[in-house]
């Protein structure tokens, strides 16, 4: 089997969470932001991630990617039911996480940045997304004000790190992960405990050494 991903990409930060946290020997490419060719090749059109099975066949969607992983391998992981109150939050959250992440990451150091080529095809996107990406970053201010009180919020209903791990989850901590971009957040003690739980025990970097 083979893991086709965006280093950044908050869907493949999903099914590299549960490979970390299952200590899977799973390969991973990085597929560059200009490849279009591979993805398309293996589903159809250009997304990540992908998982190519032993068989050959190839499979898109992160949760479903997850959720097939984790029934792969025993014993489960995703053992408790969904938190309904953290989904909506992230719901909720993600478009400000996002204006927040996105400019910083077209400047990062990702692999599927490493040509001009595919950095320019990463900024075009996003902006077409986002529109422009330095009124963004000029909006820092006002956007880490806004979060402040959504942190708190969620701080206050986060579970224990030892606590029984589903879905909700897997969607919530690559939302985390990309707010570590962000040089002036700072998490509420609950939530950086687990926060910093998971790192530790998926194994997985974040992008705080290249905060902006």
């Amino acid at each position: 089997m083979k893991l086709y991903i965006y280093q950044h990409c908050p869907f493949c930060l999903r099914v590299l969470l549960l490979r970390g946290l299952k200590k899977l020997d799973l390969p991973v490419q990085v597929v560059l932001e200009n490849d279009v060719e591979t993805p398309t090749r293996l589903v159809g059109r250009k997304k990540v991630p992908i998982l190519q099975k032993a068989d050959g066949s190839a499979m898109p969607e992160s949760m479903d990617i997850v959720r097939y992983l984790d029934a792969q391998f025993a014993p489960p992981i995703l053992t408790t039911a969904e938190r309904p109150e953290i989904d909506a939050w992230s719901e909720r959250a993600s478009g400000l996480i996002f204006r927040l992440a996105v400019p910083r990451i077209t400047r990062g150091d990702f692999a599927e940045l490493a040509t001009p080529e595919a950095r320019a095809a990463y900024i075009e996107r996003e902006i077409r997304a986002f529109g422009d990406l330095e009124t963004l970053l000029a909006a820092t201010p006002e956007l880490l004000a806004e979060l402040a009180p959504l942190l708190a919020e969620l701080d206050a209903m986060i579970p224990a790190p030892d606590s029984e791990f589903g879905e909700s989850d897997i969607r919530l901590f690559p939302l985390l992960v990309m707010l570590s971009i962000v040089k002036d957040v700072r998490l509420p003690p609950a939530l950086a405990t687990w926060y910093n739980a998971l790192l530790e025990r998926s194994g997985l970097d974040d992008f705080s050494a290249q905060a902006q």
